[in-house]
């Protein structure tokens, strides 16, 4: 592995993945190719913009023309998938998206991969393609039970990843990872949502009563994962990305006004999603085996994204506008008119 083609590389995850490994493989050069729809975005990138080993291609990879040609351009020898439609809550209200780029974008990967013999293809997917698990934890072997769009088109993806293996011996490997956060976090997640609202001292909307947990793994941990994997891991496998670090959301939602120095009067429940899993848990073992292990504990991580969100407001300012407050509208602001409605009710 030397030229590496990280599809999804201009959004939150594999922005991180990219620097990181820059920074770490000397000799190693990165191709980031990317559609950039409203979750990608190039000052994600701004780090490493003039870096000599870096370069850009705008590309769909449902495109599969535009996939071959970056490859062949660029003398790939490896992929990393990172491109997804990843918003659960968007995937609710449209899943056409998520199911086309998914579990259709990996297939055309898995065929460029196939067709032009790549050293390996790599695949992001999910913990939320297992389900809820109340207690306890998932492992590998454990069966797929999504409850989302999202998490059933991941699911459906990773499977055709897995399937070329087993069927045509490509060479891949497959991480999921638990919740991720840090900078470059897209504001309408829950953690850059949370910060930058209660930044500007807006509500921040917490669904229902706050009570999910998630664990929740800083994004320069999930790029070492995915390093890890990619030198030391068994192809055919995939491996569980987890940081043992489990916090409900409402605790978090504190914890993010602790940080700024703002009241709890600010945290505004509003009508929980449909089919909202109430706990995501996965061991990450088999992985720890490989030699990674989680480096930043999440309390100084949480600091640390704060301080990034409030010292680089040119970064999600400019963001929070046009598509996504008509998005926001229609994700909060009804669910808010949904749950005083039933509170009056009751």
């Amino acid at each position: 592995m030397r030229n590496l083609l990280v599809t999804g590389g201009a959004g939150f995850i594999g922005a991180n993945f990219v620097q990181h490994m820059l920074q770490t493989y000397p000799d190693y050069r990165i191709v980031v190719f990317d559609k950039l729809t409203y979750a990608g975005n190039l000052n994600n990138l701004k780090p490493v913009a003039d870096h000599p080993r870096y370069a850009f291609v705008q590309g769909d990879i449902c495109d599969a023309a535009a996939v071959r040609s970056a490859i062949k351009q660029y003398d790939i020898d490896t992929i990393v998938n990172f491109a997804a439609e990843t918003h659960v809550d968007r995937s609710i209200l449209d899943p056409d998206a998520f199911v086309r780029t998914n579990v259709y974008g990996p297939y055309v990967l898995c065929e460029a991969a196939k067709d032009l013999r790549l050293e390996r293809l790599h695949h992001i997917s999910t913990d939320e393609v297992y389900g809820p698990i109340p207690s306890g934890r998932f492992r590998e072997e454990d069966r797929f039970n999504p409850t989302s769009p999202y998490a059933a088109a991941k699911a459906g993806g990773e499977l055709l990843v897995l399937s070329y293996f087993r069927t045509y011996n490509l060479p891949v490997t497959v991480t999921r990872g638990v919740n991720t956060y840090g900078p470059y976090q897209y504001p309408e997640k829950a953690i850059p949502l949370f910060v930058t609202n209660a930044i500007d001292d807006q509500p921040l909307p917490l669904y229902g009563d706050g009570s999910q947990v998630r664990d929740r793994l800083h994004a320069l941990d999930h790029a070492r994962a995915v390093d890890v994997v990619l030198h030391r891991g068994t192809l055919g496998e995939a491996y569980n990305v987890a940081a043992d670090m489990e916090h409900t959301n409402i605790d978090v939602a504190r914890r993010i006004l602790r940080l700024l120095g703002k009241p709890e009067t600010l945290i505004q429940p509003v009508a929980d999603r449909p089919a909202h899993d109430v706990r995501y848990a996965l061991d990450a073992g088999k992985l720890r085996a490989l030699g990674w292990q989680p480096q930043i504990d999440f309390e100084q991580g949480l600091a640390d994204t704060v301080r990034w969100y409030v010292e680089n407001e040119w970064w999600w300012r400019p963001l929070k506008s046009g598509e996504y407050l008509e998005y926001y509208r229609r994700q909060y602001l009804e669910r808010e008119r949904t749950l005083a409605a039933e509170v009056l009710k009751s």
